[in-house]
């Protein structure tokens, strides 16, 4: 067996109009330069590319995978939300939410990009694969059941989840988030269920603006199974892996999940243009090798990683190869050029310290009790 790799072309032909970090172009804000959406297909498919060149490519098991049947997006989403979707698509697309537009023909890019989510779950639960990756675009992690925004249309790791319930029986999944944004669509989807625990490390503030709170727990069935853990701006290597090393990996012991989703933007990285924070591609793969070690210990390896954010088109295929690295086990590198200077602009002695002491801080309050 294998790892994994889900794509397609068809995902890098996803758009929408034209923004501005992440405001559309009107009044006083001019239009970007290149054009589209911050969130383009050239993140993605530089990734790729540099898989395609280095040879890491052939040491993964690389497929499409179909478009979600309806049955399943219903399971997450309601049918009036899907209508209105498939509707505004067929006619030329639009916005539905908020951030998230989509050209003609984004509703069928979007079940595909779905579709290779459910597939990675599918294959590792089912045991034809060790664990898997899926390039999913349009991301999903910021969509609710009827309200789509941050670049996401579909809540693709959902639907990848509940449907891996139906169609197996599988039980208590725990997903980490590690996209610099908070993942407030998982969150509400999962936000009183105790059969899913969601783990979102982002950056404070960010984006949206008013959710990511420590103190949102989840409600009724769901409480304490909700961790939201907000970072100063300006967190980097140390701090990222002291919340693997002091907070997800007791939860997640504490949990027993039977599988481990990582929710795998790569927008924490130093040079993203939608964020604040010092990630470096090593970072990224030390983080894989911990989820990977972690599912190894509870859940007999079963690990999926579903892309996210990440709009650094130079670096964001660095980040990416170091996580596809770790997650197949592959000899095959592709060294970070902008390695040495990442590790300079990382948080000096005294504000790694003081970071250090926020990560217990907040571990000492979300694993209390």
């Amino acid at each position: 067996m294998t790892t994994g790799f889900f794509w397609d072309e068809r995902c890098f032909w996803h758009g929408g109009g034209n923004y501005a970090f992440t405001l559309p172009i009107g009044g006083l804000v001019q239009p970007l330069a290149a054009g589209g959406l911050p969130e383009s297909p050239e993140t993605k498919r530089r990734l790729t590319n540099l898989m395609q060149v280095t040879g890491l490519f052939a040491d993964l098991d690389a497929q499409s995978a179909p478009a979600v049947e309806r049955i399943d997006l219903a399971r997450v989403h309601p049918e009036s939300y899907l209508n209105e979707f498939k509707s505004m698509s067929d006619a030329g697309g639009g916005e539905l939410g908020r951030g998230a537009p989509f050209a003609s023909g984004g509703y069928e890019i979007s079940v595909l990009s779905a579709g290779l989510s459910v597939a990675a779950v599918e294959a590792v639960v089912s045991g034809r694969q060790d664990n898997a990756y899926a390039l999913s675009r349009p991301p999903g992690h910021h969509c609710l059941p009827d309200f789509p925004n941050g670049f996401c249309l579909l809540a693709n790791i959902a639907i990848a989840v509940e449907t891996a319930r139906a169609r197996h029986g599988l039980g208590k999944v725990a997903v980490l988030d590690w996209d610099v944004h908070h993942g407030n669509g998982t969150e509400a989807i999962y936000y009183d269920r105790a059969d899913t625990l969601t783990i979102s490390l982002h950056q404070e503030g960010n984006y949206p603006l008013d959710t990511g709170y420590i103190t949102d727990r989840g409600e009724g069935a769901g409480t304490g199974y909700n961790m939201n853990v907000p970072l100063p701006a300006g967190a980097g290597h140390t701090a990222y892996l002291a919340c693997i090393d002091e907070i997800v990996r007791p939860a997640l012991e504490r949990f027993a999940p039977d599988l481990i989703v990582v929710a795998c933007g790569f927008d924490a990285s130093a040079t993203d243009p939608l964020a604040r924070m010092l990630a470096t591609a090593e970072t990224f793969r030390e983080m894989t090798l911990r989820m990977k070690a972690l599912a190894a210990d509870l859940c007999g390896g079963r690990l999926v990683l579903v892309h996210e954010g990440g709009y650094s088109e130079v670096y964001v295929p660095f980040c990416g190869h170091a996580t596809l690295e770790a997650l197949s086990g592959s000899s095959i590198t592709a060294p970070d050029p902008f390695g040495d200077a990442m590790d300079i602009r990382q948080p000096g002695p005294r504000f790694d310290a003081f970071l250090r002491e926020v990560v217990s801080d907040m571990a000492r309050e979300l694993l209390s009790g």
